[in-house]
Protein backbone atom coordinates (compact mmCIF):
# COMPACT_ATOMS: atom_id res chain seq x y z
CA UNK A 1 0.00 0.00 0.00
CA UNK A 2 1.47 3.40 -0.93
CA UNK A 3 2.35 5.77 1.88
CA UNK A 4 -0.48 8.23 1.14
CA UNK A 5 -3.04 5.41 1.21
CA UNK A 6 -1.74 4.27 4.58
CA UNK A 7 -1.98 7.87 5.74
CA UNK A 8 -5.60 8.28 4.57
CA UNK A 9 -6.80 5.00 6.04
CA UNK A 10 -4.64 5.30 9.17
CA UNK A 11 -5.68 8.86 10.00
CA UNK A 12 -9.38 8.13 9.46
CA UNK A 13 -9.14 4.92 11.48
CA UNK A 14 -7.58 6.86 14.36
CA UNK A 15 -10.27 9.54 14.13
CA UNK A 16 -13.06 6.93 14.16
CA UNK A 17 -11.52 5.14 17.12
CA UNK A 18 -11.13 8.42 19.02
CA UNK A 19 -14.67 9.53 18.21
CA UNK A 20 -16.35 6.28 19.26
CA UNK A 21 -13.78 5.25 21.91
CA UNK A 22 -13.28 1.74 20.54
CA UNK A 23 -11.27 -0.02 17.83
CA UNK A 24 -12.83 0.06 14.36
CA UNK A 25 -13.26 -3.73 14.30
CA UNK A 26 -15.25 -3.60 17.56
CA UNK A 27 -17.31 -0.70 16.23
CA UNK A 28 -18.10 -2.66 13.06
CA UNK A 29 -19.26 -5.63 15.14
CA UNK A 30 -21.39 -3.37 17.35
CA UNK A 31 -23.02 -1.73 14.34
CA UNK A 32 -23.69 -5.12 12.74
CA UNK A 33 -25.31 -6.36 15.96
CA UNK A 34 -27.45 -3.24 16.48
CA UNK A 35 -27.49 -0.90 13.46
CA UNK A 36 -30.30 1.28 14.87
CA UNK A 37 -28.56 1.87 18.21
CA UNK A 38 -26.43 4.73 16.87
CA UNK A 39 -27.22 6.01 13.38
CA UNK A 40 -24.07 8.15 13.33
CA UNK A 41 -21.87 5.11 14.00
CA UNK A 42 -23.80 3.10 11.42
CA UNK A 43 -23.18 5.78 8.77
CA UNK A 44 -19.50 6.07 9.62
CA UNK A 45 -18.99 2.29 9.53
CA UNK A 46 -20.87 2.02 6.22
CA UNK A 47 -18.76 4.71 4.53
CA UNK A 48 -15.55 3.45 6.11
CA UNK A 49 -16.29 0.05 4.59
CA UNK A 50 -16.84 1.66 1.19
CA UNK A 51 -13.59 3.56 1.65
CA UNK A 52 -11.67 0.36 2.45
CA UNK A 53 -13.22 -1.28 -0.63
CA UNK A 54 -12.17 1.68 -2.81
CA UNK A 55 -8.66 1.55 -1.36
CA UNK A 56 -8.44 -2.14 -2.27
CA UNK A 57 -9.54 -1.39 -5.84
CA UNK A 58 -6.98 1.39 -6.04
CA UNK A 59 -4.20 -0.90 -4.81
CA UNK A 60 -5.15 -3.50 -7.44
CA UNK A 61 -5.21 -0.89 -10.23
CA UNK A 62 -1.86 0.57 -9.13
CA UNK A 63 -0.25 -2.88 -9.01
CA UNK A 64 -1.46 -3.63 -12.54
CA UNK A 65 -0.14 -0.31 -13.82
CA UNK A 66 3.25 -0.79 -12.15
CA UNK A 67 3.51 -4.24 -13.73
CA UNK A 68 2.79 -2.86 -17.21
CA UNK A 69 5.11 0.10 -16.75
CA UNK A 70 7.91 -2.26 -15.76
CA UNK A 71 7.59 -4.20 -19.01
CA UNK A 72 6.95 -1.40 -21.53
CA UNK A 73 9.74 1.18 -21.76
CA UNK A 74 9.14 4.47 -23.57
CA UNK A 75 5.75 5.88 -24.47
CA UNK A 76 2.63 4.41 -22.96
CA UNK A 77 0.54 2.26 -25.25
CA UNK A 78 -3.27 2.15 -25.14
CA UNK A 79 -3.55 -0.63 -22.54
CA UNK A 80 -1.11 1.18 -20.23
CA UNK A 81 -3.04 4.44 -20.68
CA UNK A 82 -6.27 2.61 -19.85
CA UNK A 83 -4.69 1.32 -16.64
CA UNK A 84 -3.50 4.83 -15.82
CA UNK A 85 -7.08 6.10 -16.27
CA UNK A 86 -8.33 3.32 -14.01
CA UNK A 87 -5.86 4.37 -11.31
CA UNK A 88 -6.98 7.97 -11.71
CA UNK A 89 -10.64 6.99 -11.36
CA UNK A 90 -9.89 4.78 -8.35
CA UNK A 91 -8.08 7.67 -6.64
CA UNK A 92 -11.12 9.87 -7.22
CA UNK A 93 -13.47 7.28 -5.73
CA UNK A 94 -11.20 6.69 -2.74
CA UNK A 95 -10.77 10.41 -2.09
CA UNK A 96 -14.50 11.05 -2.41
CA UNK A 97 -15.31 8.34 0.10
CA UNK A 98 -12.61 9.64 2.44
CA UNK A 99 -14.24 13.08 2.26
CA UNK A 100 -17.59 11.57 3.26
CA UNK A 101 -16.02 9.83 6.27
CA UNK A 102 -14.27 13.07 7.28
CA UNK A 103 -17.58 14.93 6.99
CA UNK A 104 -19.40 12.35 9.10
CA UNK A 105 -16.73 12.62 11.80
CA UNK A 106 -16.70 16.44 11.90
CA UNK A 107 -19.36 17.75 14.32
CA UNK A 108 -18.78 21.32 13.06
CA UNK A 109 -19.21 20.51 9.37
CA UNK A 110 -21.68 22.65 7.43
CA UNK A 111 -25.21 21.37 7.88
CA UNK A 112 -24.44 19.81 11.25
CA UNK A 113 -24.64 22.88 13.46
CA UNK A 114 -27.46 23.69 15.79
CA UNK A 115 -30.37 21.68 17.15
CA UNK A 116 -31.69 18.95 14.91
CA UNK A 117 -28.78 19.14 12.48
CA UNK A 118 -28.62 15.34 12.18
CA UNK A 119 -32.33 15.26 11.36
CA UNK A 120 -31.82 17.57 8.41
CA UNK A 121 -33.59 20.65 9.75
CA UNK A 122 -32.01 23.99 9.13
CA UNK A 123 -33.00 27.63 9.68
CA UNK A 124 -33.39 28.12 5.92
CA UNK A 125 -36.01 25.38 5.74
CA UNK A 126 -38.04 26.75 8.64
CA UNK A 127 -37.94 30.36 7.35
CA UNK A 128 -39.45 29.64 3.96
CA UNK A 129 -38.26 30.82 0.57
CA UNK A 130 -35.96 33.82 0.34
CA UNK A 131 -37.81 35.20 -2.69
CA UNK A 132 -41.50 35.78 -3.17
CA UNK A 133 -43.24 32.89 -4.88
CA UNK A 134 -46.42 34.81 -5.77
CA UNK A 135 -47.01 35.46 -9.46
CA UNK A 136 -46.09 38.95 -10.63
CA UNK A 137 -48.90 41.44 -11.24
CA UNK A 138 -49.41 42.61 -14.82
CA UNK A 139 -49.25 46.33 -15.59
CA UNK A 140 -52.60 48.02 -16.26
CA UNK A 141 -51.43 49.96 -19.35
CA UNK A 142 -52.34 48.45 -22.73
CA UNK A 143 -49.54 46.91 -24.72
CA UNK A 144 -48.17 49.02 -27.59
CA UNK A 145 -48.38 47.52 -31.03
CA UNK A 146 -45.19 46.57 -32.80
CA UNK A 147 -44.02 48.77 -35.65
CA UNK A 148 -45.20 47.47 -38.97
CA UNK A 149 -47.76 45.15 -37.41
CA UNK A 150 -51.21 44.93 -38.97
CA UNK A 151 -53.83 46.95 -37.15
Amino acid sequence: MPEDAEDVMGVLTQQIEARFQMPVDDLCRAVTAAPQANTEATSVVHWYGLLAEAQGALNTAEDALVTVLGTVPGELDDPAMELAHQVNAAVGVRDGRAMVVKYLLDPNAPGKRGPGAWRGSSPAISRGPALSTTPPTLPSTPAASARGAAR
